[in-house]
């Protein structure tokens, strides 16, 4: 049994965004790329999914602050910063200016109704031939953001159409709900540098909006600095007490090792779909099991269900339910944390109608009806399932929905649960027929939700799933994880380049709101590392979701330390800038990189994506590239890392130390400098990059960090410089045991760890200097010049 896939109304997951860019000096009947009049399902992937649409501008687009450069309409053609960027803009286009660089964009209709699809115009666009890269022209570079909103009761998104036209739809989701314009609904701005773009426009919508909270100002969940483990594809729906004991302990052999044995132990741990009471009268005991029948149970009671009543403690005694069996784990395992899994409606189906256990909640029987643009995109067993004349869903009656969620939440924490991860969050969109909006609904939904989690819970304990919609987006107040991604799909070897690919282009946009959750892998699998590291440079939660003795300890100990916690990157992991418009899956030629900051240190993940599968990602195999080199070649540069500046400080020497996991090898280059890299498919690298610092006007030094683990950077916590009369001393905090490594330009006198005298190896030909930390915790070292 699998999961559903993850549908968010035209935008499950953002695909690459296409290798354009605006020509400033293009008229419209100058030569233009724009969307295919017969587009595939891969072009309509591209089209329709994404949050938001960026092009990268030439020089003479240049940002100015001492000019004003919002976008106007003038003679049909969309001006931003006086260059034309839309031609041919329909009369029944509205645009409304907001700050010096943005405007909102709208249109108007002859008639109400709840669903319009309104022209924009064409993109003035213009293929680049020449290879960018951090250090080409990049700096002479504008990119103009354009991202649809919510304008008041209607969602908007952005689409093509066979005639090489943009367009931006917006509906309701309910037919009762109409009306004949939307004059907000795409925001548009301009910027030099792509993450201050997103980053700012976000910002400006917060304010503007008041819906939602950026994610630097919400509080994250303790769990995101520790390793977990998640129950599904371990078990699935057949999740059981001991079998959750197994896996985090107990062998199942003389030949395998659990988590915790093996020197990961998790400290988290989510009990996922299988744990709850349900019933579902679509399947039928004794029948053979019909996909999709999953999705027809429904919720019976807040309670567990059978299996975990009466499970048997490791002191014999029989215990009375889910907080024995939570308060035994978290002892004898030393777990931090527990989740469990439950539906947006409690469960797949929604809730038994006339159940002791949910009639006070009033469930009312609803049939999905799925957008067009869902169906356009990309099909949802799960809502399919739910369709009209199937198994419809026990919908619980919103001014209950705050009653529901505290009887669940405060009986979960009766029980010793310290969260929740929670599914199906979509399925609002689809059932908001008679309860007012899909923009409505969802936020009735999400401020009942977020109230309950703060008032029960104590450390905003939520992980949000099947909520990329921007319905939930722009209503996220304090929810600070989001799935960013479908599913993980084990069985598939098609998905998980595509995996990858999809989380990292979606952060650009998730990750301004919350931290963007990778999902659980296996740590014994092909695609094992591949994964491994995509978490290492993510800024994310990471956990696994193994069955019991199925591990692979040579790469979980790269991400996990021996007390359970993990070295987090500082941000979400994003694409690097010269990989923005770029198809790292399908165009055969080009690797994804990854950037990210450490407290200290800035960190690249690199991978070959191309050649193991195709777009759209489903649970089902896709067809695989034909013609693909075995291997992709690329260029990888210290300006890859955006906001390098952080971590650098005034004594940069403006050169950097770069370190590859793979090869193990330093060396040094300018910030402007590059050096290439050739992968295989499915193969990644992972390079530290340390800004080189001058201390005492003599020493020159950069910390890499624990070179055993992939993101080596993220054991250093500070480094101060210590000036006596005799010597200079450079102070280095850090944490987990391993290979220390660092950049130096010579040789140190001597070496303090703990204020013990350590031995070190250093190396003349590439200056690496190697010391063996050996303890699990915080250690200190001591530089002496």
């Amino acid at each position: 049994m699998t999961r559903s896939t993850t549908t968010t109304s035209m935008n499950n997951f953002c695909t690459p965004m296409a290798s354009l860019r605006i020509n400033s000096g293009l008229s419209s009947s100058s030569p233009f790329i724009a969307p295919n009049p017969n587009p595939s399902q891969r072009q309509r992937q591209r089209l329709l999914s994404k949050a938001s649409l960026s092009f990268k501008v030439k020089e003479g687009w240049r940002h100015s602050m001492f000019v004003n450069g919002t976008p106007v309409l003038k003679d049909g053609n969309l001006r931003i910063n006086g260059k034309d960027a839309l031609t041919d803009v329909p009369g029944n286009v509205v645009v409304t200016p907001f700050t010096n660089t943005s405007a909102f964009v709208g249109a108007t209709a002859t008639s109400a109704d709840s669903r319009h699809v309104f022209k924009l115009g064409m993109l003035l666009l213009e293929a680049s031939e020449k290879e960018k890269g951090p250090t080409s022209d990049d700096a002479s570079t504008s990119y103009i953001l354009f991202l649809p909103v919510l304008d008041g009761e209607f969602r908007s998104s952005l689409q093509g159409n066979s005639s090489n036209e943009l367009e931006f739809c917006i509906e309701s989701g309910n037919p009762d709900i109409v009306t004949s314009e939307s004059l907000r609904a795409v925001f548009v701005n301009f910027g030099d540098n792509p993450f201050d773009l997103v980053k700012e426009s976000m910002k400006i919508l917060e304010t503007h909006l008041g819906t939602f909270s950026i994610r630097e100002t919400k509080q994250l969940p303790g769990m995101l600095d520790w390793f977990g483990w998640c129950t599904w594809d371990a078990f699935y729906q057949e999740v059981n007490p001991q079998g959750i004991k197994d896996g985090l302990k107990r062998p199942f052999s003389l030949f395998s090792i659990s988590l915790s044995e093996g020197g990961t132990p998790a400290k988290f741990l989510i009990i996922d779909d299988g744990w709850q009471d349900t019933t579902n009268e679509f399947q039928i005991e004794g029948e053979p099991f019909a996909e999709g029948t999953q999705f027809g149970g429904r919720l019976a009671s807040i309670k567990e269900n059978n299996k975990f009543r009466g499970t048997t403690g490791d002191d014999q005694k029989e215990t009375s339910g889910l907080k024995d069996f939570v308060l035994d784990i978290k002892k004898n395992f030393c777990l931090k944390y527990v989740y469990v899994w439950h539906a947006l409606m409690g469960y797949w189906g929604g809730l038994v109608l006339n159940s002791s256990g949910t009639k006070m909640y009033n469930p009312e029987m609803k049939y999905p009806v799925q957008s067009p643009g869902n169906l356009a995109n990309m099909r949802d067993l799960s809502i399919d399932c739910m369709e009209m004349e199937k198994y419809g869903i026990g919908a619980i009656d919103p001014d209950k929905i705050s009653q529901f969620y505290d009887d669940l939440h405060k009986y979960l924490v009766s029980q010793g649960v310290d969260g929740v991860k929670v599914d199906v969050q979509n399925i609002l969109e689809t059932i908001c027929s008679g309860l007012g909006s899909r923009v409505s609904l969802t936020r009735h939904f999400q401020q009942a939700l977020e109230e309950s989690i703060a008032t029960n819970f104590k450390d905003n304990s939520i992980i949000c799933c099947m909520a990329q919609n921007t319905d939930s987006i722009f209503h996220s107040k304090r929810s600070a994880i989001t799935r960013a991604s479908d599913d993980y799909y084990p069985k598939n070897p098609t998905t998980q380049t595509l995996h990858i690919a999809a989380v990292a282009f979606n952060s650009i946009f998730l990750g301004e709101v919350v931290v963007p959750d990778w999902d659980m892998f296996y740590s014994q699998h092909c695609a094992a590392e591949f994964h491994a590291v995509a978490r290492a440079v993510g800024g994310c939660g990471v956990y696994v979701s193994d069955k019991p003795g199925k591990h692979d300890f040579k790469i979980l100990k790269r991400l996990v330390l021996a007390d359970g916690s993990v070295l987090r990157a500082k941000y979400p992991g994003r694409p690097s800038r010269d990989c923005l418009f770029n198809d790292p899956v399908m165009d055969g030629k080009s690797l994804l990189k990854i950037w990210n900051l450490n407290k200290c240190t800035g960190v690249i993940g690199v991978f070959n994506c191309q050649g193991a599968g195709s777009w759209p990602c489903t649970e089902k195999e896709s067809s695989v590239q034909e013609n693909v080199d075995s291997v992709i070649s690329g260029k990888v540069s210290p300006a890859d890392v955006e906001y390098l500046e952080e971590v650098s400080g005034k004594q940069w020497t403006g050169d950097c130390a770069v370190f590859s996991f793979n090869t193990g090898s330093l060396f040094r280059l300018a910030k402007a400098e590059s050096f290439g890299i050739a992968l295989k498919v499915m193969q990644c690298d992972v390079f530290t990059v340390s800004p080189i610092k001058v201390y005492n006007q003599k020493i020159q030094f950069a910390p890499i960090g624990l070179t055993n683990m992939y993101n080596s950077g993220g054991a250093v916590e500070s480094v101060d410089l210590t000036n006596d009369a005799s010597s200079c001393k450079i102070h280095i905090k850090g944490r987990g045991g391993g290979s220390f490594g660092a950049y130096s330009r010579t040789k140190p006198s001597s070496v303090l760890l703990n204020s013990n005298n350590e031995e070190f190896k250093f190396s003349a030909e590439d200056n690496l200097l190697t010391i063996n930390v050996i303890v699990s915790d915080d250690w200190s070292l001591l530089y002496m010049a």
